[in-house]
């Protein structure tokens, strides 16, 4: 699947191999990756597509207003960041 902006993602590779992010932009070959805590909406990660799995193409508030380009503050990613992690973990 490919990835697109305001996805959920889990990176495979380097010191954040494991945890979720959601996807700020893409052009294709890279994307700039935010969480609200080490990566923060205003100084995103830049990571190459391959070393990241598609998670979930959200609908909530937090995905809308990144997808629209609206103003995503810092908390609004960690508490939806939150919240997709912990129903990850209750399907496992």
């Amino acid at each position: 699947m490919d990835i697109r902006k305001a996805d959920v993602v889990r990176s495979l590779r380097g010191r954040d191999a494991g945890e979720l992010f959601y996807v700020s932009s893409t052009d294709g070959v890279y994307a700039q990756i935010v969480n609200g805590r080490e990566r923060r909406i205003d100084k995103p990660k830049k990571k190459k597509l391959k070393h990241l799995e598609f998670v979930e193409r959200g609908d909530d508030r937090t995905d809308r207003k990144l997808r629209e380009g609206e103003k995503v503050t810092n908390s609004e990613l960690r508490r939806a960041l939150a919240g997709k992690a912990g129903s990850e973990n209750k399907e496992v």
